[in-house]
């Protein structure tokens, strides 16, 4: 997020007399404006001639000097006139990357705090916890925080002759002739270097060497951060796993196929990777 337009927080006043820019979700759709250029844009609600409370939003921050909500609009209540109610991967690859960060991080706390409102463990009502983010039991005491699912994602190379190559998949469903890279959930026990070397060799049958860190992103489906690396190649026929990929191969630096959009960090991913590769040659 632009630290500069948006202060983070998570305790902000319970009543608020002056219009509040809101993450107001319908479902797990957003509403959102449009500015002249026709960009998304989170609005400006008043929340209490609305009939919402702020008692059951959730605290953003301040987002250009405002309080900053995200909240549900309850069932049966009228949607704001003059906004659109928009999907989140639809806001995400539209490009305003800070609507779409603030409506990612309202939308995992709602769903957060939809399914932690009993204890896991003995079913007693959760209660808001006094100085965190989280939600305790009031009779274990346990404590939950949102939960954060960590994905690992790599992009395996080669160099060859030629410049190098990129190993690229691609799953069942996934948009016809677009391939992407690796990637798969981090399990109980496991370091990212593990879960990187397990999951390239489970889905694709090779061996790697050499990670590098690339970057991460926030996925808001439900709640996940995926944490992407490079990996130089270290052995192996590529053989797809058959179960979660139905293709994956070698692909010429200079004779790729349709990629994922640039907003997702898989593509910036093979971008960087691509350009360390061509600068080799």
């Amino acid at each position: 997020m632009t630290q500069e337009r948006f202060v983070p927080g998570h305790r902000g006043p319970a009543f608020v007399a002056e219009a509040v820019v809101c993450c107001l979700f319908q479902g797990n759709r957003v509403f959102v404006g449009r500015d002249a250029g026709g960009a998304p844009q989170l609005p400006l609600l008043d929340v209490q001639a609305m009939g919402l409370s702020l008692k059951l939003a959730h605290y953003l921050g301040r987002l250009d000097g405002r309080h900053c909500y995200g909240l549900h609009l309850p069932q049966g209540a009228q949607p704001p006139a003059g906004l659109e109610n928009l999907g989140m991967r639809a806001l995400i690859l539209e490009g305003n990357d800070l609507a779409s960060a603030l409506a990612g991080q309202a939308f995992q706390l709602l769903e957060w705090e939809r399914t932690h409102r009993h204890c896991g463990a003995c079913g007693a009502p959760t209660t808001a916890h006094a100085l965190d983010r989280a939600v305790e039991c009031p009779d274990c005491r346990i404590v939950y925080y949102p939960r954060i699912s960590p994905v690992m994602m790599a992009l395996v190379y080669r160099k060859t002759d030629n410049g190098g190559e990129v190993l690229l998949t691609r799953k069942a469903g996934y948009a016809p002739g677009r391939f992407t890279v690796v990637a798969g959930f981090v399990e109980a026990g496991e370091s990212l270097e593990q879960c990187l070397a397990r999951e390239v060799k489970e889905e694709v049958g090779v061996d790697i060497r050499n990670p590098r860190y690339f970057g991460s992103q926030p996925w808001p489906f439900p709640n996940s951060l995926v944490m992407a690396f490079s990996a130089e190649w270290a052995g192996g026929e590529v053989v797809p796993d058959g179960t979660e990929l139905e293709d994956a191969r070698w692909f010429s630096i200079d004779a790729l196929p349709d990629l994922p959009e640039p907003v997702h960090i898989s593509r910036q991913l093979i971008d960087d990777t691509l350009v360390q590769l061509r600068n080799s040659r």
